[in-house]
C-alpha cells in the first residue's frame, strides 16, 4: 500500500535519566519542576549506580533553589523535589530534608515532613517533634491560607511511620483538635506507636461520616496502619473501589509483613477480588 495521505504517527519519545537530569539542571523551571517528579516516580527503574547518586545529589540542591518561586513565595520545586527525595529511599538526603523543615514555605516543609517518615530515619523525629511545640493552642489556620500554621497531619504521621514512642503524650492533644484530618492523623500515628485498637476503632466510625472526603481520609489511613478489624467495613464504605483497593492493599501488605494466620489473609485476598 501507497504511503501517499498517510498520516505518520511519531513513536512516543522515551525520556531518560540523563535527559531528566539535564532537565533538573536547567533554566526552564517548569521543565525542572517535571523533571523532579519524574526523577522521584521514574528514576531508580532504569538507573546505574551512579545515575542514582545523581538523582539523589541533583535533588538534594534543588532543596536549596532560589529561582522557582510563586507570588505567593512559595517554593515548588523545592515541594517536588522534597517529594521525589522521599520516594527514592535513600537516607543522605536526611539532613537537608530536615533543614527543609525550617523554610518559609509551608508546603515545602509538609513535603520534607512526609519524605522524612518515608525514610525511618530516627535522626527526623526531633526536629518533627519541634514543629508540634505550642500543641493544639498552636495548630490553628493561618489568616488568608488554606492551611495551618505547621504541617501537624503530615508530622504526625511521620513520627508514627518512626515509631517515635517518645512523641506519644505530644501526639495524643491532637485527638481533640478541631479539624478531623488531623485527628485521623493522631489515632493513626497512636495506633501504629501503642498498638490500642481503641484508635483503630476511631477511624472505623469515621467510614460512616456524611463527609465522603473525610470517609476517604480515615478509609486511607486505616489501610496505612494496617488495621485488619477494619477490612470488612473498607469493603462496605461509600467510596470509590479505587480507594479501597489502596487501603486494602494496605492491610494486606502489614498482614503479610507479621505472618498474618492463613485465613485472616484468604479474606483480603477475597475482598480485593470483589473489587477487582
Amino acid at each position: 500500500m501507497s504511503g501517499e495521505g498517510m498520516t505518520a504517527v511519531s513513536e512516543p519519545v522515551q525520556l531518560t535519566v540523563p535527559q531528566m537530569l539535564a532537565q533538573l539542571q536547567g533554566t526552564d523551571t517548569s521543565l525542572r519542576y517535571y523533571a523532579a517528579w519524574w526523577l522521584g516516580k521514574f528514576g531508580l527503574e532504569t538507573a546505574t549506580v551512579a545515575e542514582r547518586q545523581a538523582i539523589v545529589s541533583a535533588l538534594m540542591m534543588a532543596l536549596a533553589d532560589e529561582a522557582d518561586r510563586t507570588e505567593l513565595g512559595g517554593y515548588p520545586l523545592r515541594r517536588n523535589a522534597a517529594r521525589a527525595l522521599g520516594k527514592l529511599g535513600d537516607r543522605q538526603a536526611v539532613p537537608a530534608l530536615i533543614e527543609c523543615l525550617r523554610c518559609e514555605d509551608f508546603y515545602v516543609r509538609e513535603a520534607a515532613a512526609i519524605a522524612l517518615g518515608q525514610l525511618g530515619d530516627p535522626q527526623a523525629i526531633a526536629p518533627l517533634q519541634a514543629l508540634l511545640e505550642g500543641g493544639v493552642a498552636m495548630a490553628r489556620l493561618v489568616p488568608g491560607r488554606p492551611h495551618l500554621v505547621q504541617p501537624v497531619e503530615a508530622v504526625i504521621e511521620s513520627l508514627g511511620q518512626l515509631g517515635a514512642t517518645e512523641a506519644i503524650a505530644l501526639i495524643e492533644p491532637f485527638l481533640a483538635h478541631e479539624m478531623p484530618r488531623v485527628q485521623f492523623a493522631a489515632a493513626r500515628a497512636l495506633f501504629q506507636l501503642t498498638g490500642a485498637a481503641e484508635y483503630g476503632d476511631r477511624l472505623l466510625a469515621a467510614l460512616n461520616s456524611e463527609d465522603v472526603q473525610l470517609r476517604r481520609t480515615a478509609l486511607l489511613d486505616l489501610g496505612a496502619m494496617g488495621y485488619l478489624p477494619a477490612a470488612e467495613a473498607i469493603l462496605q464504605a461509600g467510596v470509590e473501589a479505587s480507594f479501597k483497593l489502596i487501603a486494602l492493599h494496605g492491610i494486606l501488605s502489614q498482614q503479610l509483613r507479621q505472618a498474618a494466620p492463613a485465613e485472616q489473609t484468604l479474606s483480603l485476598f477475597q475482598g480485593l477480588d470483589q473489587l477487582l
